[in-house]
């Protein structure tokens, strides 16, 4: 990462604390206090020491006063230090809390594409590992940092206090201590960096392997998965190994500078005591305060390793918040609402990649209550028209209009609102299946579920369920069959009974008998409403007004099905091709 993205990167960490600037406030008063007691406690010790003169000469009536006072300190600094804790731990926490808050809302706002183009284990580890990495960070230095910088002033107060030339050696020799560890951090980051990228690469592996592990066992891919596995875990290892080493070498290093520090001034103390310029008492608390002074390095040096880590996976985070996000609804746009469920698309030009061509000035009018076919053999564009319809993508050119509206001029809510989807890949959420059937109308009535469920054949399987619709079932419907899985999806549209309804292979996973019944089902939705059809299986669209054959992004033949077979073209080979021999 390069300096200027570093500074920003702090400099927005710093801007989401400002908003607790009144608890940061009391933390650096609490730390405050606690710095200027803890330095106390050395004055009073050398002030005891200096009460035994000698054998048999010890005023023990001053004594006892100092070592009361010595309680009381440790008493408030202890208090001090609890309240500053329990302080820093809540700005860390609710800071972690507003950045993870953002980077969710933010991923429900991003485009389709980015989604498409990007890992999804990568995404979940940004959102979870990365910033959990940075809460480490973060809680460590408020909990060291602000009293190490304060221990630093504090302590070369009080030694200058004691004795100025002294002091003024320790202060001599310091800036060896910050260079060895400026050094050695600056060369860290990237390896931090590095190793939380490659943490979000095996997450993605991990998530993948998991939520297809049906396939890898059918494949018999399982040590594949286990050498890809052990390629990403091994560079873990390395960039993990690599990061922690020369981080390590930080502390031991101040250390031994530190170490050089504290024999300086032992030497020229004792020298000093000798003299007569200090007393034995100054001496220990001069000593004290010299081993005080250099902790505090050790324990920066400590948080800046932990502060580079954090910044590394601020930054991931930071990148996500900062991606670019889907085009916003127009001021001005419209709320659709009670749609005809007229639909035209003129002159439309799409592709993913702008090198690659796919959808070239295509045309088409659904009337309201129409029923609109798609065929075609796999890539030709088919679901592509599907994501413009429900403007999951913008169209490069061209418009898609319904009820005489351009899509890009109506909301994006209120639009899909009016339709309803039924894919070929289903899904489902933790949770009831209830819950399940009414995720697109939370509010519906229990008759209205059970209606909705009847008329998507799925009642009798629910019924069969240890609860009935209480029945829990697990992540994607785990616990259910592919088929169930399917009928639950489309129930889910059968509650909503949306104007304009999408079905992309909706039966592609229901056996034969269940299928007639829901096409059925489909024919009774489907009546006073526009219909969108995506079928390998021709024979379930033969009732539909109007078949669009599609091969590489164009519209190459359309009409009913009668039309099409009498015209022996493409679709003609489709169909017939399906019940060759």
């Amino acid at each position: 990462m390069n300096i200027k993205k570093h500074k920003s990167t702090i400099k927005r960490i710093l801007n989401k604390i400002a908003k607790y600037k009144w608890s940061v406030m009391a933390s650096l008063f609490c730390a405050f206090l606690t710095v200027v007691f803890t330095l106390y406690v050395p004055i009073l010790i050398g002030r005891a020491i200096d009460c035994i003169v000698g054998a048999g000469a010890v005023d023990f009536s001053a004594m006892g006063m100092i070592l009361l006072q010595i309680a009381v300190v440790i008493l408030i600094t202890a208090a001090a230090q609890w309240v500053m804790s329990h302080i820093n731990n809540q700005i860390t926490y609710r800071v972690v809390k507003d950045i993870r808050t953002q980077a969710f809302n933010k991923l429900e706002i991003l485009p389709l594409k980015y989604i498409d183009s990007h890992a999804h284990g990568d995404i979940i580890s940004r959102i979870i590992a990365d910033i959990d990495q940075f809460s480490d960070g973060l809680l460590m230095g408020f909990t060291q940092l602000f009293t190490g910088v304060l221990t630093i002033l504090g302590t070369l107060f009080f030694m200058f206090y004691i004795n100025p030339v002294i002091a003024a050696l320790v202060v001599l020799v310091t800036p060896l201590s910050l260079f060895v560890a400026s050094f050695i951090a600056k060369r860290t980051y990237s390896m931090f960096r590095m190793q939380s990228q490659t943490r979000g690469e095996l997450t993605s592996l991990v998530e993948e392997m998991l939520g297809n592990q049906k396939v890898v066992k059918a494949f018999a891919y399982e040590d594949e998965a286990q050498k890809k596995f052990e390629v990403i875990n091994e560079d873990l290892r390395l960039w993990g190994l690599k990061a922690t080493f020369f981080s390590s070498i930080t502390n031991p290093a101040t250390r031994f500078v530190n170490s050089l520090v504290y024999a300086c001034v032992g030497i020229a103390g004792a020298f000093a005591a000798v003299n007569g310029l200090l007393t034995v008492g100054q001496l220990s608390s001069f000593l004290s305060y010299a081993n005080q002074y250099t902790k505090p390095f050790n324990e920066i040096s400590g948080v800046v390793t932990e502060l580079q880590n954090a910044l590394a996976s601020a930054a991931r985070v930071f990148e996500l918040i900062d991606e670019e996000i889907e085009v916003p609804d127009d001021s001005n746009a419209i709320v659709l609402d009670d749609a005809r469920g007229e639909v035209v698309l003129e002159h439309v030009d799409f592709s993913y990649n702008p090198t690659v061509p796919l959808i070239e000035d295509m045309n088409l009018h659904a009337g309201q209550g129409k029923r609109i076919a798609i065929v075609g053999p796999t890539g030709c564009g088919k679901s592509t028209v599907i994501n413009l319809l429900m403007r999951f993508y913008d169209v490069n050119a061209g418009s898609i209009k319904v009820d005489g509206n351009d899509v890009r001029h109506i909301t994006r809510k209120s639009l899909r609102s009016e339709y309803g989807m039924v894919l070929q890949e289903t899904w489902l959420k933790t949770g009831t299946i209830r819950e399940n059937i009414a995720y697109g109308k939370p509010e519906a009535s229990e008759d209205e579920i059970i209606t909705a469920a009847k008329e998507a054949h799925a009642h009798s399987f629910i019924s069969r369920m240890p609860q009935g619709y209480d029945t829990i079932i697990s992540e994607d419907g785990g616990n259910l069959s592919q088929g169930q899985k399917q009928l639950l999806c489309i129930a889910r549209v059968m509650l909503c009974l949306p104007p304009i309804l999408i079905l992309d292979e909706a039966t592609s996973s229901i056996d034969t008998r269940t299928e007639l019944k829901i096409q059925k089902a489909f024919a009774k939705m489907m009546e006073g409403r526009t219909s969108f059809i995506v079928a390998h299986r021709l024979s379930t669209i033969k009732e539909a007004d109007v078949i669009l054959v599609m091969r590489d992004g164009h519209i190459i033949e359309q009409g009913t099905h009668e039309d099409l077979l009498s015209k022996n073209g493409f679709y003609a080979q489709l169909y017939n091709s399906q019940f060759a021999v």
